[in-house]
C-alpha cells in the first residue's frame, strides 16, 4: 500500500521531468512535504486536450485549469464541459495540478469517503464503481521523490508487532511517476457557477509487492517507467484491459533504507525523515 510518502522537489524540477506544459497555481505553490498523508494536497500530471480555435490552434483560455472546460487527456469531458459542442481538438498536453489525496466520486455524498479511497487495488479497477469510470477516462501521475512502507514483525512476549519504516525510492534518483486515478466532486454547498464547487481528488494505485519489496510489505504503488507513464496518460487508451496491462508491466528499478520510527506521526515533517537509520 502507499500512505505516506515525500514530495520535495520544485514544481517546475518535476514539470521538466514529466514534460509537463502548464503548472497550476495551487500545484505551483504548494510546500515541500516529507510526509505526505491522505486528504493532503498532492501534485498529479494529466494529459489533457484542450479546445481549438476554428483555425485549428489552441485557445488560450482552455490552458489554465481541467474545471474550465476541454477534455481531460483521456477523452473525458471535464465538469464544466459539459453538454457542450463537439469542436475540433490538438493534441494532448500535460497540466500538473493540485488534488486532494483520497479519490471522491462524483456521486459521493461528502468528501469523507476520500479518506479511505487514498489507494486502488489494481484488481478491482475495471469493477468498482468508485474507480471504473476513472480507469477508462482518468488517469493521472501522482508524483514523489519516495515513499514510506512499514515492516511488521512479530516480537516474543509483546501483544503488537515491531513496525520498522523504509524510505523507498528510485535507485537512479529520478521522481517517481505512481499510477493514479482522479475525479472530480461536485460540493453541494456551492453554486453551479462558483469556480470552487468542482473538488479535484486523486488517488494511487496499487499491486501485488515484487522485486524484493514483498519483504517489506504484500502490496506496493504502481511505479511507472517512463514508457509506461507515457501510456498511462495517452488519450487513445481507453480499454479497461490495455490500462491494466500497463501496471504489469516492470517498474524502474528501486531502493530503499530503514529509516526513523518519527515518520509514523504526521506531526513531523522535515528532512531528516528521509535519513537512513
Amino acid at each position: 500500500m502507499c500512505g505516506r510518502y515525500a514530495s520535495f522537489r520544485e514544481a517546475q524540477d518535476l514539470a521538466d521531468a514529466f514534460d509537463v506544459e502548464e503548472i497550476s497555481e495551487a500545484a505551483r505553490q504548494a510546500p515541500a512535504s516529507y510526509n505526505v498523508a491522505p486528504t493532503d494536497g498532492v501534485r498529479m500530471i494529466i494529459a489533457r486536450t484542450p479546445k481549438a480555435t476554428s483555425d485549428g490552434a489552441a485557445s488560450p483560455a482552455q490552458s489554465s485549469s481541467p474545471a474550465q472546460g476541454g477534455t481531460t487527456g483521456d477523452g473525458a469531458a471535464s465538469p464544466a464541459q459539459d453538454g457542450a459542442p463537439a469542436e475540433q481538438v490538438v493534441p494532448a498536453r500535460r497540466e500538473m495540478h493540485l488534488a486532494r489525496w483520497g479519490l471522491v466520486p462524483g456521486w459521493a455524498k461528502d468528501l469523507s469517503i476520500g479518506s479511505r479511497m487514498f489507494n486502488a487495488r489494481s484488481d478491482s479497477l475495471a469493477t468498482k464503481r468508485s474507480f471504473a469510470p476513472s480507469l477508462a477516462n482518468r488517469r493521472c501521475l501522482v508524483v514523489a521523490e519516495g515513499y514510506y512502507e512499514w515492516l511488521k514483525e512479530e516480537v516474543p512476549g509483546q501483544s503488537k508487532p515491531r513496525r520498522t519504516p523504509f524510505y523507498i525510492h528510485r535507485t537512479d534518483g529520478a521522481p517517481l511517476a505512481f499510477a493514479g486515478l482522479y475525479a472530480w466532486w461536485p460540493d453541494p454547498s456551492k453554486e453551479k457557477g462558483d469556480p470552487d464547487r468542482w473538488v479535484l481528488s486523486a488517488t494511487i494505485v496499487t499491486a501485488d509487492a515484487r522485486g524484493g519489496l514483498e519483504q517489506i510489505h504484500d502490496r506496493e504503488p504502481v511505479v511507472l517507467a517512463e514508457d509506461e507513464a507515457d501510456a498511462w496518460l495517452t488519450p487513445d487508451l481507453t480499454g479497461a484491459d490495455e490500462a491494466l496491462a500497463v501496471l504489469e508491466q516492470p517498474s524502474p528499478a528501486l531502493s530503499w533504507y530503514e529509516v526513523s520510527a518519527r515518520v509514523g506521526s504526521v506531526r513531523n515533517n522535515d528532512p531528516s525523515l528521509i535519513e537512513p537509520v
